[in-house]
């Protein structure tokens, strides 16, 4: 009995994606290396099962922009399913990383046989959707002050169970300034500002409060 079968009505993400098998492995990746890089060959689905990925676009000029920062439990690199020949992206590890390589093949294996997987992966791509369109109207209406507040609450996962967690502490300025279009002063000028006004605080990381929704939510 195949494994789509087997594990229809009791399908575990965790356990699934913990395994390696046909098709799909296990891949360490040290903080700062790389996973794979814009313009390269796009033929495998990544899984975060620890650690953190830094997604970045570099432009014709030579720019460069933060487009994600990815966390535990996030896919990346599914562009290579809706034929993109090439990574239209640069993704990085953040810190150090346990992926779970899904080579193309047996990625879209895996969607048509186990409709359980199939909705787990919807759902993430709905969600990624809603965030791009959410950073898209950001980024187009908000100032750099909204902006940064904006993404320093997501990043300390306001909104997630009532939490909110200390920001990683190898997130530097520069890749703040990237995510949010802007420079690394205006950033560091806005972080004074937060800390002085008791919106964030230095203690072993950027810890990141609820009362900098005022920041984020103002006209």
């Amino acid at each position: 009995m195949g494994v789509g079968m087997a594990h229809q009505h009791s399908f575990d993400p965790q356990t699934f994606l913990a395994h390696i098998g046909a098709g799909r492995t296990i891949v360490a990746c040290r903080a700062e290396s790389s996973i794979f890089s814009q313009g390269s060959a796009a033929d495998a689905v990544f899984y975060i099962q620890e650690g953190k990925v830094k997604l970045t676009v570099v432009s014709a000029r030579g720019k460069e922009a933060v487009i994600a920062i990815l966390e535990p439990q996030s896919f990346f690199g599914e562009g290579c399913l809706a034929g993109q020949p090439l990574r239209m992206a640069t993704a990085t590890a953040l810190t150090d990383c346990s992926l779970m390589r899904f080579e193309k093949h047996a990625m879209l294996q895996v969607l048509h046989a186990e409709p359980a997987f199939s909705e787990l992966f919807m759902a993430y791509l709905l969600s990624r959707n809603s965030r791009i369109e959410e950073d898209l109207i950001d980024h187009l209406f908000n100032s750099s002050e909204k902006r940064l507040a904006r993404t320093l609450l997501l990043l300390g996962h306001f909104g997630k169970e009532g939490q909110v967690e200390p920001v990683i502490p190898r997130i530097s300025q520069e890749t703040l300034a990237e995510m949010i279009g802007t420079t690394r002063a205006t950033v560091s000028h806005f972080l004074n500002k937060f800390r002085k006004l008791g919106f964030i605080d230095y203690n072993g990381g950027l810890h990141v409060h609820s009362s900098l929704l005022t920041v984020a939510l103002y006209d």
